[in-house]
């Protein structure tokens, strides 16, 4: 499978996020919030830890590997527009995050 970059990752997300706002204002006339974007992305981010454990065997549910993956993925998606919605880069974010936490560690 092909990886993709940051900048590819930040466009294509920006994109899809977009197409979503459309479906958003045909279905309910307005687009949802950074904070409804915020509280969705920590809806999903409870079914990666939910599906973790299915994986890892410690909650009944099995086969879990595709919709593990699913929601990993679009956790990662919902940081990006997050981010952009907010007017961070999440590139910047994440290589502050990383090289503080390095030299915190040693």
């Amino acid at each position: 499978m092909p990886k993709i970059d940051f900048e590819q990752l930040k466009q294509r997300s920006v994109k899809i996020r977009d197409a979503y706002h459309k479906l958003e204002l045909a279905h309910h006339g307005s687009q949802w919030t950074v904070e409804e974007d915020a509280l969705a992305f920590l809806t999903d981010a409870g079914l990666v830890g939910r599906h973790a454990m299915s994986q890892q065997g410690r909650w009944p549910k099995e086969n879990t590997k595709e919709e593990l993956e699913h929601k990993l993925g679009e956790s990662i998606w919902w940081l990006t527009v997050l981010a952009a919605r907010m007017d961070l880069d999440i590139e910047e974010a994440t290589e502050k995050f990383l090289s503080k936490t390095e030299k915190l560690l040693g």
